[in-house]
């Protein structure tokens, strides 16, 4: 039993946790704004950690669809190289959300 629990507990400190950062953008988010989340993304990626961007509609702001999905999706351009759009962008009650996992890094 004592060798059992030894080697439970190592192979639970063998295994990776992942990490999920989020990033928080609103429909009409400026410029400036998205180019500073969106250095903060890469840094999340770069780091190995999963990222859940979302657009978070607000009372009426929520006819701005179309807004939401085309800076999800240009922020799923962007971040190509840093790594690969795990689920593209989807409505979920007031959030449109897109998920991000960082690309493997060679050693």
């Amino acid at each position: 039993m004592y060798d059992q629990r030894k080697r439970e507990k190592y192979l639970k400190a063998k295994t990776q946790k992942v990490i999920v950062k989020e990033i928080r953008f609103g429909p009409q988010t400026d410029i400036h704004d998205y180019e500073f989340k969106k250095k903060h993304a890469i840094k999340f990626l770069e780091d190995g950690a999963k990222l859940k961007a979302f657009v978070f509609f607000k009372g009426r702001s929520i006819i701005f669809k179309e807004q939401g999905q085309i800076l999800l999706l240009k922020l799923a351009q962007e971040l190509e190289e840093y790594g690969k759009v795990e689920q593209l962008p989807v409505l979920e009650g007031k959030k449109m959300i897109m998920f991000v996992s960082p690309k493997k890094v060679k050693k």
